[in-house]
């Protein structure tokens, strides 16, 4: 069944972009069936962040990259490392069908404060374990530190929430290994069909 989600995910990038494969994440652009315009709502969290004591540099990172992967930007936004406010931000988000796609970026570590992958599971309907797995997978040929990130990826809704590392390279980095699925994941998940 073609949906209307299904038919503006069709639309090709502008010839410009499509020619422009310097990144990992562009290469696959030219058999990508599914793609622009995919809203995005980016979440740092960081304690030092949002207690201003420290300046963001992840989220505007990926902000930055989604951008140039011509998706749209519908929020960026900064919490502590309190599951909580996580969690609320995230069903709120998910709920009001406002982003396809939540990116996270912090809080994925072993410290006694990293909580957004508990967060995050915690407001799951489903889970999507191939995105952080093959992140991780990918991660690891880069350092070995890769593994010990717990981020991890779910539906709630309509939207895929994804975990990012706390770093703004790592979280670029984890994004471009999966950028090119997204928008074919979002598009089947509201009912285009696998081809």
């Amino acid at each position: 069944m073609t949906t209307a989600f299904h038919q503006e995910f069709s639309r090709r990038l502008p010839e410009r972009r499509r020619r422009d494969t310097s990144s990992p994440a562009r290469k696959g652009w030219e058999k990508l069936r599914y793609t622009q315009p995919m809203r995005v709502s980016v979440l740092t969290v960081s304690d030092s962040v949002s207690s201003g004591k420290a300046q963001d540099l992840s989220g505007p990172a990926v902000v930055s990259r989604c951008r140039e992967l011509g998706w749209e930007i519908s929020s960026a936004d900064v919490l502590p490392d309190d599951r909580g406010a996580i969690e609320t931000f995230l069903r709120r988000t998910a709920d009001s069908q406002t982003a396809d796609v939540i990116l996270t970026t912090g809080g994925t570590g072993f410290g006694p404060r990293d909580v957004t992958p508990e967060a995050t599971i915690a407001v799951a309907e489903r889970l999507v374990p191939g995105f952080t797995e093959h992140m991780r997978a990918q991660g690891q040929k880069k350092t070995k530190w890769a593994i010990l990130s717990r981020g991890a990826a779910v539906i709630r809704g309509n939207s895929i929430i994804l975990n990012l590392p706390g770093s703004p390279k790592g979280a670029v980095e984890s994004l471009d290994f999966v950028a090119e699925l997204l928008p074919h994941a979002i598009a089947v998940l509201h009912g285009a069909r696998h081809d």
